[in-house]
């Protein structure tokens, strides 16, 4: 069963599109990301537009992390103080991040950009997870190994205007979280993503928040985030399509509940290396199509309706 898409200007099928939204609203709840590291992806291997893929996407990031959150504010997982903070920074950054996609819409350059951007970040962090899990599982097996803390204090915990952060029980300066908030903001307007792949390791491995809390702190700041970006894209560049949008956000919903429950019975270390393998998976496949050459090398088209 097929329907047409009036933004991006096409036709999909529709249990597909909801098989999609479902499984990556499972992703959203077993990992603590939007997801949208790998729909963006996906919706553009599909044939729709990438700047729709971005636009649309953001919007479907906000329903499965509001599913997601309620599941783990049940559980008393969500640090709703650095939250806000997080917040704070991703407002600033996804209004910088829009007004920057809308200049590369302008020149044409939209597409080029979000499909490095993809290739440059989806490499390094998920190079960086991928090894940093793979030495958490080998520590955790040898025998009398001793574990190092996720964080080291260093220059930037000396930082002014420290914040005390009980629920995640730290206690450090407010601008670390603001910058983060502010650079993940930047690229969920650029990629049509909630960053939580970007955005759980920094509060990890730079704020050293317990891994328990920072999947439900994630998904609350990126249900904020994506929001605006949802807004501010419809807005200025009018990327969003409403149709695509209703038929990921509806399995979006179901599938986070299911991952909730089920990323409870995983361990950190094999939560973080499974994420990893996915992200450098679609970093590989983003890669080919840019250096692999076109099976058609030219195209004809109109110019000016002549």
């Amino acid at each position: 069963m097929y329907i047409y898409l009036p933004i991006a200007e096409m036709s999909v099928n529709i249990f597909l599109i909801l098989g999609m939204g479902g499984g990556i609203g499972f992703l959203s709840g077993v990992f603590g990301v939007g997801g949208g590291f790998l729909m963006t992806p996906l919706l553009i291997f599909m044939g729709v537009p990438a700047a729709v893929a971005v636009g649309t996407e953001a919007n479907q990031i906000v329903a499965s992390s509001v599913s997601g959150v309620i599941a783990h504010w049940r559980r008393g997982n969500v640090d709703f103080k650095m939250g806000a903070v997080l917040l704070v920074g991703g407002f600033l950054g996804s209004s910088v991040g829009v007004a920057i996609f809308a200049f590369l819409q302008t020149v044409g350059q939209v597409d080029l950009v979000i499909r490095l951007c993809y290739v440059v970040f989806l490499g390094i962090i998920g190079g960086l997870m991928l090894y940093e899990s793979v030495r958490s599982m080998q520590r955790s097996r040898t025998p009398g190994s001793r574990r190092g803390k996720l964080h080291q204090h260093n220059w930037m915990h000396g930082l002014p205007f420290k914040l005390r952060f009980r629920k995640s029980k730290l206690y450090i300066s407010a601008i670390l979280p603001l910058a983060i908030g502010f650079f993940v903001g930047i690229l969920s307007a650029l990629m049509g993503v909630g960053g939580g792949f970007i955005m759980v390791p920094a509060m990890i491995y730079l704020l050293g928040m317990p891994t328990a809390v920072v999947v439900g702190t994630s998904l609350f700041q990126i249900i904020f985030v994506t929001a605006n970006v949802t807004f501010l894209q419809s807005v200025q560049t009018q990327t969003v399509d409403v149709v695509l949008a209703i038929l990921l956000l509806t399995g979006a919903v179901i599938g986070a509940q299911i991952g909730t429950r089920f990323g409870g019975r995983l361990s950190g270390e094999h939560l973080r290396g499974l994420l990893a393998l996915m992200v450098l998976a679609v970093c590989a496949k983003l890669f080919a199509d840019l250096v692999i050459t076109p099976t058609d090398l030219y195209s004809l088209a109109t110019e000016g309706g002549h």
